[in-house]
């Protein structure tokens, strides 16, 4: 369990490396047509932008999937579940919601443990056990104990910046003189067909940086319960009862447990989630070697 941890974070670190680099190679081409004076200001806009989301992103988070607060006494299994999985991983006690949607998801919000939120809906407590209950609360928190919400924040950033920068490109083009001589021309060559990728390069980044924070999650609360097999079972309910929720929000859709949308993507590629068949044999995995 611990070489999976280690493993995840380690390839993290390497997209979020590969993302920085998308971002320096288009604020130089940027500075190289039109002033280093509009790409510090592009950067800068972007990431003003970025944090303002970050420190309001998790009251919106909550309120756009109409998640309800409760206290100990509305449903004290899940309270409870909550609380002793909050002692074992020495986190603060995050506040507690439920979303009323029969399909069984979760997800965790929060930029650190202090401010961290746990969500479950009306249908993960209807269909799951008390093992898979808690498989499934352990890995939200585990989002919350690897700040996991911290890194999806500065994915986002990153993203921001390069449709940012990409969209100054392109526009800023459109109205550029022709007239320039080949070394130019092939500068701005190399700068539109950059603007016109990059957006895609940095989804695809943002989407493996979140695939890769579900498995970290999925073995820090295997190694907090003790137990993967609660979790694979709790994820193989859900494979079977789908996880799709009533209220559609695409922008909160990389926090919850499952895929909350409908459709599936032309490919994994463009999945905020790894398939649950993958999930569940890394989590055999781990059992076995346990």
């Amino acid at each position: 369990m611990y070489s999976a941890i280690a493993s995840n974070k380690r390839k993290t670190v390497f997209i979020l490396a590969g993302f920085l680099l998308v971002v320096v190679g288009l604020a130089w081409l940027l500075g190289k047509l039109y002033g280093q004076d509009l790409a510090y200001f592009v950067l800068v806009f972007g990431l003003c932008y970025a944090a303002i989301s970050y420190f309001t992103g998790s009251r919106l988070s909550l309120a756009v999937n109409g998640a309800q607060e409760i206290k100990k006494s509305d449903n004290p299994r899940l309270w409870r579940t909550v609380e002793n999985l909050a002692i074992t991983d020495g986190l603060p006690m995050p506040r507690v919601f439920i979303i009323d949607d029969p399909a069984p998801n979760a997800f965790a919000t929060g930029r650190d443990p202090n401010h961290a939120a746990v969500c479950v809906t009306s249908g993960l407590l209807q269909i799951m056990d008390d093992n898979e209950l808690e498989g499934v609360l352990a890995h939200e928190l585990g989002h919350v104990k690897n700040y996991d919400i911290r890194v999806s924040m500065i994915a986002f950033a990153l993203s921001a910046v390069v449709a940012l920068l990409a969209d100054f490109i392109l526009r800023l083009t459109w109205f550029r003189d022709r007239d320039d001589n080949n070394n130019n021309q092939a500068l701005l060559l190399a700068g539109i067909v950059a603007a016109i990728i990059a957006p895609l390069v940095a989804t695809l980044i943002q989407l493996a940086v979140s695939r890769k924070r579900e498995y970290l999650a999925d073995a820090t609360g295997a190694l907090t319960t003790r137990y993967p097999e609660g979790l694979a079972s709790a994820l193989a309910k859900i494979e079977q009862t789908g996880s799709v929720l009533r209220k559609q929000n695409t922008a909160t859709a990389h926090f919850f447990f499952a895929n909350p949308l409908k459709g599936h993507s032309i490919s994994n590629l463009f999945s905020t989630h790894p398939p649950i068949p993958d999930r569940i044999a890394r989590l055999k995995q781990m059992e076995d070697h346990a």
